[in-house]
Formats: C-alpha cells, structure tokens, sequence
C-alpha cells in the first residue's frame, strides 16, 4: 500500500514537465560523452526484451542541483530512490535520437542512494512510429560532480524474463500500435527500483559504444544523440468512472470510483466491465493481493462491436453503433494479461499507455482468492494547455469545442498522431490540422516546429517527404508532401520566425522538383506515383481515398494542389528565400491556373471535373479550384452555393471538410458555418467523446482522429473572425461571421499576448469590442468596410 501511494505520487510529479532541466553546459552537445550506452550482456540486440539496469552511490551532502542526460533504445523509465521521474526518449529517428535533461537533486538524499532504468524494446512488435537501433540505454552527467554515475560497467544489469509479447486480433486489420503485454509475477524482480534490493546476484552491464552527440566523427554506429525539443508528457490520475457490467463476483458500490477491495473467491471467473465515460490515453494500473496463480487480463476498446447473429465472420462485424450502449454487443480490443504469484501488494501497469473508454477486466482464481486492492490509470499526454475562450450560450458550439480539444490532446504525445489506439503515426494530412488548433487553442508551438522539422527530415532521395514520420516502416503520399509546404507557410503566418522557415526552403524545393519531373508540357501532372491519397470519400472510381484519375493519368485533384503548393512557396521564396525560385514558381503556378481551367472545367454544370473525361465531380475538386483562385469573381460564389446544392459531387469526408469550409468562406458563405456541422452534431448524437476518423462514424475504424477537430479553428476564426494578416502574426485582420448570433466572444493565443473580440447587437447596432497585443496593429471587415484597429483596447459601434 505504501508502495503502491508512493508511484501514484511520483507519477503525478513527472506530469509536470519543469521536471526536464536545461543545461548550459555547451560540451555535451559538442564533445563525445564519458558515458557509454550499456546493454544486458548475451542478449539479442533487437528482439523483444525488458532490461533492468541498477547503480548505487554515496553523497555526503544533497546536492541542490544534479543533472543527466539520459536515453534509450526502444524507450525508458528512470527511477532514483524509487521514484520515477523520467520517460522517453521522445520519439525521433537515429540520425536525431533524442535524450531528456533531468535534474535528480529533488529525490537525492546523503548517503547512500540507487538509480534504476527499466528499458524495453519491443522488437519485431514494437509500434511503426518507433525506430530502433537495437536495445540499450545510456546516462551522461552534466558535469564531472554527475559524472560518477555515468553509464558503463558499473551499473548492474538484469533481463527480466516475466514480459512476454502478445500479438493483437481486432477487428479492423491495419494495426501498428504495439503489442500486449503477458507478466509472470512469479519471474519479476519485486520492488528493484527501490534502495533496499538486493542486486548482488546481477550482472555487470556490457559496453555497446560511446555516446556522440549529433555532428561529431565517429566510427561507430548507432545513435546521434540531439536534446528533446519537447517538454515531458503528461501523467495525471483518473480513476474510472463506472462499472457497467459483471459476472462472477459481488462488487462495493464504490468501485471503481474509489479504491476499494475486491474479492475473487476460489476457482472463480470474474467479467467486469468497466467505463471511463470517455476516450483517453492512460497507463492502468492495478495492485492486487494473494491469488497465487491467479490469471488477470486487462483488455482497452474505444467502443463495443454490434453482435450480427447471422454474420458468422467475426472480423466482419464492424459496427459499433452507439458508443453509450453495450447491450447486445461484444467486446474486441487489444489485451494485457498477468499471472499472480501470491504476494500481497503486487502492482502492473503496462510499460507503454494504453488508448480506451472502455476496459474489460477477466481474473480467474485457482485455490487462493485474489484481492483487487484498487483499478486507476495514469493519464498521458503532450502538455498542451488551453488559452483559448470561447463566450456564449451557444451549448452545442461549446460541446464541439470541447469534444474537439480532447480529441486534439489524445492525438498529441511525443509527436502529433493520426489515431491513438491504431497508429499512433504523424501523418502530414492530419499533423496540419493538429498544429493550426494548437496554434488557435494553445498557443504553445514545439509540438508544430518538432513536426515540421521531422517531417523534412524524412524526405527521401526523390525528394518528397514519407507521409508520416518517424516511422520504421516507409510509406510515401505525395500530396501529403504538398500539404508539407501548407504547413510550413501556416508557421510562416503565425509563427515570426523567419530563420526556421528559410531553414526548410530546400525542403520545398525538393518536394516541387519531384512533381515537376511528372508535369507535361501544359503543366498538368501525368501519371505521378505512389499513393495519391485525397480523402477518404466514397465516389465513382475513388480508389483508397485517391481521386479519380483520367485514362492518361491526369487529375484535377492533384494538379490543384500542386497549384496551391505553387503559390505558396513563390510566397514564401519572395519574402525569405531567392528571386529565381520565386519567378519559377510564380510561372509554374499560372500556366498551371489556366491548364486546369481549360481541362477540367464543365461549362454547362458550372463546375470542375475530377478528369478530363469530365464524368465525375467532387467537393475536393471544386473547393481547391475556389481556394487556388482558378475560380475567381462572381465564379466563386457561384461555385461555393454548388458545393453544397449539388449533392450530386462527391462528399468529403470530416477531414477534408476543413478545406471544403475554407472554399466556402472565401466565396462568402461564412455567415452559414455553424449550419456546416452536422458530421460533428451526428457523432455527439452517437455517444462520440472525440471526433470519429471516418464519415460513416458507426462503422469508423478509429474513434480519435484529430483531422476532424478544424472547428476548434473556424469558430474562433471564422465564426470570431480572428485571422493573421501578415507574416508572423504582426498584423492582425478581424472579420467576424455572426450570422444568426447576436452575443458572442472569446480570444486566442497569440505570440505577444492574447488577442480578445466581444460582439454584442443592441439596439440594431453593434457594439464591437476588440484588444490586440502591444505592438500589433490590425483592421476590422465588417459589411465589406474596413476599419483601422490599434494595439491594446478598440471599442466601436457599428
């Protein structure tokens, strides 16, 4: 129990993320480390294992600082006294693998003292985002007074053989997230992060290579090792908030919502299911008694599968239905087991987190009852915080945002992510989205510069990025690469700083040369390969989420966005980089405009086509056209009413809703937005608490996509009106979208302060009160008129 209290507290500490020290001392960045990185001896360098590493030390006197540099290969845990109080490495890739700078002296005592790594490696198993070298974990004092606790040969070392993997069965088959976990308590150390363990019978750990930071000559290979541009994660208990079902087993009123004991008689089998209430990331943990042999499994489902009586393939019952109701429903989810050995006070929680609203708990008893002493999870996250207001009495656009901030959170940890529970993959589609609501929600950007230097990062000799990075296993989407350079002018706006945006210019230049060798004479692109993923819409000849494509391999899809990837990197070269490339750029962009007007535009409908055949139609095609300015004039408003008359286009989907919104705003419809949100008010009738990844949201695979969280932008900047208008956010525009509203506020992060917007209607006229940062001048649209808006208090009545 004391134990147990002890890691509830600690937890909560590494929540904090002021727990990640900065150093000034220039030699570790710039000098080969004292340090070794160390391994189990005799064990395979990437298979699965779990290795345990212990060093013990005297202090005469606690130190009032004491700082580390530490990593690993998969991932770690560090513990001093028992206390954990780092996990990372923060996810990258060998050529920037990161390290944590940690400062122990909180946790040191004089005399004698113990720290302690757990390191795992997931092998063959481990997650796509998680590259590896092969196992191993290394330790850097700052200075020579930490030095004496550098890793090498004189930490022990021990391999625990209690983890075994357990593969993953779901229902939707593109799964990359990790596996289960299987512990046999009965084979695993208790309590060896504590000081008073006995670790004589460990082994000396074995040198793998010397610790280089990124840049210096070394023969060996392995690790470059670059400082976390991250703040630590998250980690804040969250006790579950009901039990919906059970079997086998009488239960306290107050379980699980408060810690309370839980008998399992003899020869039993005990189902309980449980309910969060609502989606998260958490690592669960439970601590038991007794039960020798007892088995446990822990199994996480973000909602229950609709049984189908008369549907004999399993895997094809992919309905979830409503997310609230379990009746008449089954359980599917990934699943962690573990095998009591009898002791009182054992403890698991899984080493990595684990995505659920639901989880279902199964102990079956041999000839010892076991005690459930308590269920709780720890939950985890990048540690975003929202400064962002939205004021009014507007319920619903309340609940969306809400619903779309958490989805938001759940897909942010070490990187952006597509889904928590399936990939857990920085894909570029999503990751633009993401930085835009982090931007507007937060303001906090190190998750959007780690993103995009990543995603430069990954590029490969043809000069694109990989659709989704860090990941060990390639995939390239081209059009994501487009979205790439989107996203680098999205910073270039909100963001001043002008040396991290010419610093990815090569980056843009790359990607445009790729697609440049696929442009014809006329400009349009033929038959450019790999995955040209759009959306996933459901449409004649749309082929896994790509756009129809014409017999010569043309699409007006992919031409309008290399359009619009045109037009903003001329922008960009113009402001930051060279006259040459600005020009090039600027050319390629208006042959571009008016081949695809001459190809694919449809006089009689009014609209564009997906192909030169001219069949086919779709909101994507006809959005881009408005936003690339090939529709222009009257054209465009016309165009935006036809995205929504015509039903007869294919649909986008809640992802690409964001650019179709876009369309129809700049054609002058942003008065209707919040009539727009149907897809988000179906998920919240459907029991969602975040936002679903498909449009069919019964049968979504996931259900947390963050692609799906633009409201959580429009509402404060369309609907508010909040908007950069220049480079960096040095000038602000204000040109709200009220329609039917008569009362409304709020305010948004912004670089130099918060930029803040009340509208109140009275007496036919508008009282309009608007504040911007020191230093920030901006102008008000409203009606089609501008008005000069100073830095500080604006109060006007219109």
């Amino acid at each position: 129990m004391k134990y147990r209290l002890l890691f509830l507290f600690l937890l909560t500490l590494v929540g904090n993320s002021t727990l990640f020290a900065q150093s000034d001392n220039q030699l570790i960045t710039s000098k080969r480390w004292n340090a070794f990185w160390i391994k189990v001896p005799g064990e395979p360098a990437d298979g699965y294992e779990i290795c345990l590493f212990r060093k013990t030390w005297s202090l005469s006197n606690k130190p009032a600082n004491y700082l580390v540099h530490v990593s690993g290969d998969n991932r770690y845990k560090l513990y001093v006294n028992g206390q954990l109080i780092s996990v990372g490495p923060a996810r990258g890739d060998l050529y920037y693998w990161n390290y944590e700078t940690v400062d122990l002296a909180p946790y040191l005592i004089a005399g004698k003292n113990v720290i302690s790594a757990i390191v795992f490696n997931e092998g063959a198993l481990r997650p796509a985002s998680q590259m590896s070298y092969r196992t191993g974990f290394i330790l850097q004092g700052n200075t020579p007074a930490e030095e004496e606790i550098n890793t090498g040969t004189n930490w022990k070392c021990y391999r625990d053989s209690a983890y075994h993997p357990l593969p993953v069965e779901l229902i939707y088959s593109y799964y990359v997230a990790g596996p289960g976990e299987l512990v046999d308590m009965k084979r695993h150390p208790q309590q060896w992060q504590q000081p008073g363990f006995d670790d004589t019978k460990w082994q000396q750990a074995s040198k793998i290579s010397t610790g280089w930071p990124k840049g210096l000559f070394t023969f060996d290979d392995g690790w470059m090792l670059v400082p976390s541009p991250i703040p630590a994660c998250d980690l804040v208990m969250q006790r579950l908030k009901a039990m919906r079902k059970a079997g086998g087993v009488g239960l306290p009123s107050t379980f699980p919502t408060k810690k309370s004991l839980v008998t399992i008689t003899t020869h039993t089998k005990a189902t309980i299911l449980l309910d969060q209430t609502y989606l998260t990331n958490a690592y669960p943990t439970i601590v038991f008694s007794k039960g020798k042999d007892a088995g446990i499994s822990m199994a996480y489902a973000e909602g229950l599968y609709i049984i189908e009586p008369n549907n004999t393939n399993w895997r094809a019952q992919g309905k979830k239905g409503n997310r609230n109701e379990i009746e008449g429903k089954r359980f599917v989810g990934r699943k962690d087991s573990v095998i009591s050995d009898g002791s009182t006070g054992q403890q698991f929680t899984p080493l990595n987190w684990r995505t659920y609203r639901y989880i279902q708990l199964i102990v079956e008893t041999k000839d010892e009852p076991l005690i459930i002493d308590d269920l709780y999870g720890m939950a985890t996250g990048y540690p975003f915080k929202y400064n962002a207001k939205l004021e009014t009495d507007n319920t619903e656009l309340s609940k969306i945002l809400e619903i779309g901030w958490h989805t938001a959170r759940l897909c942010a940890w070490e990187t952006y992510m597509d889904c928590p529970y399936y990939e857990q993959l920085q894909y570029i589609g999503d990751t633009r989205i993401q930085a835009l609501v982090s931007y507007y929600n937060s303001g906090d950007d190190r998750l959007a510069r780690n993103a995009i230097t990543l995603l430069d990062h990954s590029r490969i000799a043809e000069g694109i990025t990989q659709s989704r990075y860090p990941t060990a296993i390639p995939q390239q989407i081209p059009t994501f690469s487009l979205w790439w350079i989107g996203m680098l002018h999205d910073y270039y706006m909100y963001r001043n700083d002008s040396g991290f945006v010419r610093d990815k210019l090569q980056g843009v230049q790359d990607v445009l040369a790729f697609f440049n060798r696929y442009q014809q004479p006329d400009g349009s692109l033929k038959k450019a390969p790999y995955w040209e993923f759009t959306d996933w819409a459901n449409g004649k000849d749309w082929n896994a989420g790509t756009a129809p494509i014409g017999k010569e391999g043309n699409s007006a899809v992919l031409d309008m966005q290399l359009l619009w990837a045109y037009q903003l990197a001329a922008e960009l070269e113009s402001k930051l980089g060279s006259k040459e490339y600005t020009l090039k750029y600027g050319q390629l962009a208006s042959q571009l405009k008016q081949t695809i007007r001459n190809k694919y535009w449809v006089t009689e409908r009014g609209e564009f086509a997906d192909r030169p055949e001219k069949d086919v139609f779709s909101q994507h095609a006809n959005a881009l056209a408005i936003l690339t300015g090939v529709a222009d004039g009257n054209e465009t408003a016309v165009l935006g009413h036809k995205l929504l008359a015509d039903t007869s286009m294919v649909q986008a989907s809640i992802y690409f809703k964001y650019y179709v919104h876009q369309a129809l705003i700049k054609s002058g419809m942003g008065n209707d937005y919040i009539n727009w949100l149907n897809i988000w008010r179906e998920n919240i009738k459907m029991g969602m608490t975040t936002w679903a990844e498909m449009s069919d949201i019964s049968a979504s695979r996931s259900d947390c996509h963050a692609w799906g969280s633009s409201p959580n932008i429009e509402l404060y900047r369309t609907v508010l009106g909040i908007e950069s208008d220049a480079s960096g956010f040095e000038k602000v525009k204000i040109e709200p979208h009220l329609g039917t509203i008569t009362n409304i506020g709020g305010q948004i992060p912004h670089p130099k302060g918060n930029i803040s917007v009340k509208y109140e209607q009275k007496n036919n006229k508008w009282l309009m009160d608007i504040t911007l940062p020191e230093g920030t001048p901006g102008r008000l649209i409203w009606k089609g008129k501008a008005y000069v808006l100073k830095a500080g208090k604006n109060n006007l009545v219109l």
